[in-house]
């Protein structure tokens, strides 16, 4: 791992926009790295991520940036049960200038170490993120334990990604096929 000087910072409201634009730059990356620019895992907006559920996932949550050596390198966002301590990774990304260099990694030791109380994580990753399956599973030591598909829908899809409403009466945010992930604390 090359990332030494990673560090988390709450986001602020200045750097809303650019946050949401990075997350959409690195999600579409991974996309189109895969597929091209195949429609079929856009939205409408020629995005896999929506403006939209990017803003509802900061608007009900927790965002930071990741930084590395004070550099804005990625970010993600939380959603913090304080009750239950079953805790929500619900984004994380990382530029793809820095891919494969241990960032994401050290992001989220950060984070273990900022919620020592939660008792379970989970997260969601689409099925053709192979760089996402890997790391939750292989460096992070999460455990696939559903996949969601025409047969097997999400029964929180509209807690996830927002509300459905007439601009997206079908909530139609990126692929309908994910993977979810939990990873068990303590």
């Amino acid at each position: 791992m090359t990332a030494a000087n990673i560090t988390l910072t709450p986001l602020t409201e200045d750097d809303r926009e650019q946050f949401i634009l990075d997350n959409q730059y690195a999600f579409k990356f991974g996309a189109v790295e895969e597929f091209g620019m195949r429609d079929d895992h856009l939205d409408g907006d020629g995005e896999i991520i929506s403006r939209k559920t990017i803003e509802h996932c900061i608007d009900h949550g927790v965002a930071y940036r990741i930084r590395e050596d004070g550099k804005t390198v990625g970010g993600l966002i939380l959603k913090i049960d304080e009750q239950t301590q079953h805790n929500e990774l619900e984004i994380l990304f990382v530029s793809p200038d820095v891919h494969s260099k241990g960032v994401g990694t050290a992001a989220w030791r950060q984070v273990e170490r900022l919620y020592p109380d939660t008792v379970v994580w989970e997260t969601c990753t689409p099925y053709f993120e192979k760089r996402n399956i890997h790391f939750y599973v292989n460096k992070l030591g999460f455990h696939i334990v559903e996949f969601f598909c025409e047969y097997h829908r999400d029964p929180l899809e509209n807690e996830r990604f927002g509300p459905q409403d007439d601009e997206y009466p079908e909530n139609d945010e990126g692929p309908d096929e994910m993977f979810r992930f939990v990873k068990y604390m303590k």
